[in-house]
């Protein structure tokens, strides 16, 4: 695992372009081992000492302090979607025009076509689909009775969609995607996800090198202490495990992160509600493990 200097030396190569995003890569995950955590290191052990306080910062406890780090840096897959659904965000707006072909190619490539069944005569969508009297289906607009209905070819709906691209004909999701999810999608979604092709064949790699900026930008903050606090056993602990930190009010109870305040703290009305709220969660939970679908 790279140390603090390291990862700082690393970051600036890769943002100079000193190395590649490949090379620094497989620097940082070289020496890389599952379970290994940074605060096992010798590095983080003597930069630690810099930092801790002789106190809690949240109770003033003493007892088995440790630093308590406010944010977290992600996975490297989670930053690189980021950075992909940016890119794709600014493509899409910036590239209107579709080739004709192209997108023949890609609906033949990732659908399956369901067509809308459509009256012989006036192509009204739909018709009425009789279980008892024949001819089997009725046009509710022209009144047509007749046994076979017609359909669009996926030819005719992509001229359709280049004429007019909010037709009604061209806004069905008649289109399965061929993969194990099997979403159905209209003409928006397929040209939404085709861009997002285009992007991921010509920008991976600026879109993995920012990503990996990004990473490593949120790693050395992580292991810099910056956006940490000392903290007891007890507070790192209601933090971790339940987002929860020290009422400053009472400085007895402790409350969820994004609450100003504990339940008991809160007026007389406001208390009362947030106990019977808790109460039923805690009942629901308790039916839902009952009823075994928790």
């Amino acid at each position: 695992m790279l140390t603090y200097n390291e990862l700082i030396e690393l970051h600036e190569n890769l943002l100079s372009d000193k190395v590649d995003f490949t090379f620094a890569k497989n620097l940082y995950f070289k020496d890389f081992k599952e379970g290994q955590r940074s605060w096992q290191t010798k590095d983080w052990k003597v930069r630690r000492t810099e930092f801790i306080k002789d106190q809690c910062q949240v109770c003033s406890s003493t007892d088995t302090l440790t630093i308590q780090h406010l944010s977290h840096p992600r996975k490297f897959s989670a930053y690189e979607i980021e950075v992909a659904t940016l890119y794709a965000r600014d493509y899409i707006q910036n590239n209107s025009n579709i080739d004709i072909v192209e997108l023949n190619n890609y609906i033949q490539e990732k659908y399956d076509y369901l067509p809308i069944p459509l009256c012989p005569h006036c192509k009204s969508r739909n018709p009425n689909k009789r279980t008892r009297k024949v001819p089997q289906y009725l046009c509710t607009d022209c009144k047509l009775e007749f046994d076979d209905v017609v359909y669009f070819s996926v030819d005719e709906l992509i001229e359709i969609y280049y004429q007019n691209d909010t037709a009604i004909e061209v806004r069905d999701k008649c289109f399965v995607t061929r993969d194990k999810w099997k979403k159905k999608h209209n003409f928006s979604n397929i040209i939404y996800w085709l861009k997002r092709e285009q992007v991921k064949v010509n920008y991976t790699e600026a879109i993995q090198k920012e990503a990996f900026l990004n990473y490593l930008n949120d790693s050395i903050k992580y292991l810099s202490f910056e956006d940490t606090i000392t903290a007891c056993k007890k507070c790192a602990a209601y933090y971790d495990l339940y987002d929860m930190e020290l009422c400053p009010k009472c400085k007895v109870n402790y409350k969820v992160v994004k609450y100003p305040n504990c339940i008991q703290c809160l007026p007389d009305e406001k208390r009362k509600s947030a106990i019977e709220k808790r109460e039923f969660e805690i009942r629901h939970r308790d039916m839902e493990k009952k009823l075994g679908i928790d």
